[in-house]
């Protein structure tokens, strides 16, 4: 550092520590002022000038040096000044030392921050390379976040000086003049009864709306920033338009259509979107035939001495696409017709807030939905080329087992078609780059999972990472790095990529009306699902980052309703309890935080774990294998999470997602019926075990002691021991 920023930083770090040492804070307080309010008044009478100039140059070095005091200064301001002369001095003084506080920071710290910790500025300068001026307006206007904290982080970005201090002056503005026309009330009690008076009651009240007025303005004029560069129709074909026919789409639409609003549904492949047609109904129509298989692979298990079966996987396949046409009708162009839902075939591209363009024609409409889903992402390997490598897209394509398939991801999807292949006879290696599978789960639910996939004789290779693709004759090898940065070489067949989902949101024209996107090509939204466009919502993968089929259509209840009650109704996205399964066998479902999470996060929390082995259902039914782990507040049984492994976990996991919904604990678990013998009593034993954990043992002893006495026994009887 030089020497000049060490002597800046040294008198400023003086300072601020003569301001504590010496306390005084104490003149900075209401009751100081109250109490010399007098001798100031008349020191004020005799120096007008002085009095100013000594305010002005005090809250100066208050708020360049980031000292506590600047909002009683403000009010006293009020008080002292009156509105219009105690706002100009405040509005001027406290941009000047915001000013000298970036500045200061700037000088010192900027350069040794960024070095060590640019990484953490991103999200900071992206709103700044975004909005410019407004992202800091915004900051101003709407305090998230503390004034002196903005002028401190905001001295780390690439913003100007002078565009800081203007937008300063302009974003304080709002703030300095409600809180100085509370402090001239304030300045104006003499009695009791000027504490009722109108004008006073009428300044604390907008000291209070003051964030939501501020709120409510800086929306309007960020509405007016975006909507001003387009035309507004001045009718619209509809209300809402909703692009895409996936599991959000579809619900979107269909809401609309039920609150009787005109809506068109914009499907450019095919409706049901991936759920239906290459995600959930196929795959799980897939892992349903394989489970057949691995029954009859486990037959001793059920006491028979063998069992055989022959099958087709050709057949195996178009059973997968019959279940489809069976729920096709569901999702289709006539019953959503029949609904009320304008549907349109078609590539939709986004030219105004109000208007889209479907293969030529013009639509208009008063919002719009993007619901486009999602997509598999394929990581640049070289000699992966189009056409040699599966997806979830194209892997329902096959009509013959592959001898060798390599499953590149150790997600849920890689998880469970790994899996469906090994029981259909795949000699199946899963690379995962991560230290296990399921990197998201507990460490133990990861390690039970691998234990059954190496049962199985699925080949795990993790911490490996795919590097490049070699083919030679008519051998095909994928090289992967291990951890220890040696190589290893897995030949294969057939490859399956499944190393996540990227956004549908190329080509919808989405950067030229000003809709916000993220670095994955997600849409970024509000908690309202709201994008940077307020006419334009979005929901489902789309947004990310819970990318399940029912958190979709959970979200695009929000995206829907929102546009067509609001301003009179607006609802926030609840994402308080998210649900989810991964269909493996053992099944892991899941809600909430779980342990890892917990402790990554410093919660102070307790870990009730039953295992089904101990459950009489689970051994009749030879399905003995996973837990029931619950995550509760450290002596409560408030719950915070709960995972299950198991058989039907998915299905068991429903109990606690209505408990957490419903703000029921375990005591409520453990004093619901369950049915014998069923699965769901490990739910129900897991909440005996979190009891049993806290039972009141002091008064049990005396509840012991009661139960000798009604028994006639005292401290001076002998108790008598029954014979065996």
């Amino acid at each position: 550092m030089k020497l000049s920023r060490i002597i800046l930083f040294i008198v400023v770090a003086l300072f601020i520590a003569m301001f504590f040492v010496f306390d005084l804070k104490e003149f900075f307080t209401v009751d100081f002022f109250e109490t010399q309010r007098d001798a100031i008044a008349a020191f004020q009478n005799e120096n007008p000038w002085l009095v100013v100039i000594a305010f002005f140059l005090i809250y100066v070095l208050v708020t360049g040096t980031s000292l506590p005091g600047a909002a009683i200064l403000t009010l006293i301001a009020g008080a002292l000044f009156g509105l219009v002369q105690g706002v100009i001095l405040v509005s001027f003084a406290s941009t000047m030392g915001a000013t000298m506080a970036f500045t200061i920071t700037r000088f010192v710290f900027r350069d040794a921050v960024r070095k060590r910790f640019g990484q953490f500025l991103t999200a900071i300068d992206r709103g700044v390379e975004r909005e410019g001026a407004f992202y800091l307006f915004a900051l101003r206007l709407v305090p998230a976040v503390p004034f002196f904290v903005v002028n401190l982080v905001m001295a780390l970005t690439p913003i100007s000086t002078w565009r800081f201090y203007w937008v300063s002056q302009i974003g304080m503005l709002f703030g300095t003049i409600v809180y100085v026309n509370a402090g001239a009330e304030l300045g104006q009690i003499e009695s009791v009864g000027d504490i009722l008076s109108p004008r006073l009651w009428i300044s604390f009240v907008f000291l209070g709306l003051a964030p939501l007025l501020a709120k409510k303005l800086l929306d309007l004029i960020k509405s007016r920033k975006v909507l001003t560069k387009f035309k507004k129709p001045k009718r619209f074909d509809n209300n809402l338009v909703v692009i895409g026919a996936g599991s959000g789409g579809l619900v979107a639409a269909l809401i609309a259509a039920t609150v009787k609003a005109k809506v068109t549904l914009i499907e450019r492949h095919r409706m049901g979107g991936d759920c239906l047609n290459t995600g959930c109904v196929p795959s799980k129509s897939l892992l349903r035939s394989a489970k057949m298989l691995s029954y009859a692979a486990r037959a001793k298990d059920f006491g028979f001495t063998s069992a055989d079966v022959t099958f087709d996987f050709a057949e195996v396949m178009d059973r997968v696409q019959r279940i489809i046409k069976k729920i096709e009708p569901n999702d289709s162009v006539e019953r959503y017709t029949e609904l009320g839902v304008n549907c349109v075939l078609g590539d939709a591209k986004i030219t105004s807030p109000y208007t889209l363009n479907v293969d030529g024609q013009e639509i208009t409409t008063r919002n719009i939905v993007i619901a486009t889903g999602g997509q598999p992402f394929v990581p640049p390997i070289m000699g992966l080329n189009e056409g040699d490598y599966y997806t979830s897209d194209n892997i329902w394509e096959l009509r013959s087992v592959p001898p060798r398939l390599v499953v590149l991801g150790g997600g849920p999807i890689g998880c469970e078609l790994a899996q469906a292949f090994r029981r259909f006879g795949s000699d199946v290696t899963l690379i995962e780059q991560a230290p296990h599978l399921l990197i998201r789960e507990d460490d133990d639910v990861s390690e039970l999972l691998g234990r059954q996939f190496e049962s199985e004789s699925i080949r795990l290779l993790t911490n490996h990472r795919a590097m490049r693709v070699e083919s030679h004759a008519n051998e095909r090898t994928l090289v992967c790095l291990k951890d220890d940065e040696s190589e290893i070489r897995v030949p294969f067949d057939s490859i399956l990529i499944a190393v996540g989902r990227k956004p549908n949101t190329e080509g919808l024209g989405l950067e030229d009306v000003g809709v916000a996107v993220g670095e994955r090509g997600e849409v970024i939204v509000d908690e309202f699902l709201r994008t940077s466009v307020p006419t334009i919502y979005a929901c489902g993968d789309a947004i990310g980052p819970y990318q399940f089929t029912h958190t979709a259509s959970h979200e695009a209840w929000y995206a829907s309703v929102n546009p067509l009650f609001s301003p009179f109704k607006r609802f926030k996205a609840d994402y308080s309890v998210i649900p989810w399964t991964t269909f493996t066998d053992p099944e892991v479902g899941r809600v909430g935080i779980n342990e890892k999470e917990a402790r990554e996060k410093g919660l102070n929390v307790e870990v009730t774990r039953f295992e089904l082995d101990d459950l009489d259902r689970a051994l009749a039914d030879e399905e003995g294998r996973g837990f029931v782990k619950v995550i509760t507040s450290q002596g409560k049984d408030r719950i915070l999470g709960a995972t299950i492994v198991g058989h039907h976990a998915g299905d068991l996991l429903a109990e606690f997602i209505a408990a957490m919904k419903w703000g029921k604990g375990l005591k409520s678990v453990m004093g619901t019926i369950h049915v014998y013998p069923t699965l769901t009593e490990a739910n129900k034993f897991a909440a005996s075990t979190w009891r049993k954990k806290h039972a009141p043992e002091n008064l049990l002893e005396w509840v012991k002691k009661f139960h000798d006495v009604r028994r006639g026994l005292t401290r001076t009887t002998k108790q008598v021991e029954l014979p065996q």
